[in-house]
């Protein structure tokens, strides 16, 4: 685990102290939205390092599958528990769930994330709620579920999954982006909340990933796409550096600095004339 080619990430940048065996032994990261996508890249790139991993999805099956398969490939301890995040009461008992397994969360990676596409007032106004309980309520209910014990014991990590999306509104995008400028915006202010802990807080920003949200992202340039198995590289990378922000992919920079950077107004009419359809 903590050979040169394996980092354990307890034992990387800033932020993150040191494990000794006997803590290792009962820490977890604790994956969200890991049957799938970014999430269970994710979930590997943590095992190939050596963390032991609790994969969190509704998926029962698939969840089971990959965990299996990532025990098998990496030798580490790989569970899994299948919730629906979007409904509180099914949320609300993950951290019991933990501990009632004898482990603590000492890296918790928001991934789990929806999206819609559509003029937002053709959209149907149920999906477009259910997309910000998942997408927002969700990131902060656990970030208050378990970033206060990491703050007790003085070590810790925080994934939150924004987008590039984060940076920049547009069009058939509403309150997806909304969304992720939320996520953005929490983890930026939670940095700043965390300094001196020991306990970091990184977004995590990809462009697009041939994943399951291939239906929001059709028509893009293929020079913006990455593989979702870098998107993880990095976005451990970053966060054993204590980076506060990763956005895998010099184009999706780029496009982030625009959308950040340029006048609303001239984004806004760029975006209405030329955003693909």
């Amino acid at each position: 685990m903590e050979d040169s080619n394996n980092r354990s990430l307890a034992a990387a940048g800033p932020g993150v102290a040191t494990l000794d065996k006997d803590a290792r032994a009962t820490t977890t990261a604790l994956v969200t939205g890991a049957s799938s996508g970014i999430g269970v890249e994710i979930a590997r790139e943590l095992a190939r390092r050596g963390h032991a991993v609790t994969l969190v999805a509704r998926e029962a099956d698939r969840l089971r599958d990959v965990a299996a398969e990532i025990s098998d490939q990496h030798g580490v301890r790989a569970e899994w528990i299948a919730i629906n995040l979007t409904n509180a009461s099914e949320r609300d008992r993950l951290p019991s769930e933990i501990a009632g397994r004898g482990q603590v969360v000492d890296l918790l990676v928001n991934d789990a994330g929806m999206g819609t596409k559509g003029r937002f007032q053709e959209l149907p106004l149920s999906r477009e709620i259910e997309l910000v309980r998942l997408n927002v309520e969700t990131v902060v209910a656990l970030c208050g579920a378990f970033v206060p014990g990491m703050v007790k014991r003085g070590r810790g990590a925080v994934l939150n999954v924004a987008s590039v999306s984060a940076f920049m509104p547009v069009p058939r995008q509403a309150t997806y982006c909304a969304s992720k400028a939320f996520v953005l915006a929490f983890t930026e202010a939670l940095t700043l909340d965390l300094h001196g802990t020991g306990v970091t807080a990184t977004a995590l920003c990809p462009g697009p990933v041939k994943t399951n949200f291939g239906g929001l992202i059709a028509g893009l340039p293929d020079a913006l796409f990455v593989d979702p198995a870098r998107v993880a590289r990095e976005a451990i990378d970053g966060l054993e550096r204590g980076r506060r922000t990763v956005i895998p992919g010099a184009a999706n920079a780029l496009n982030a600095i625009f959308g950040q950077y340029v006048p609303r107004g001239v984004f806004l009419s760029f975006a209405r004339r030329f955003w693909p359809t």
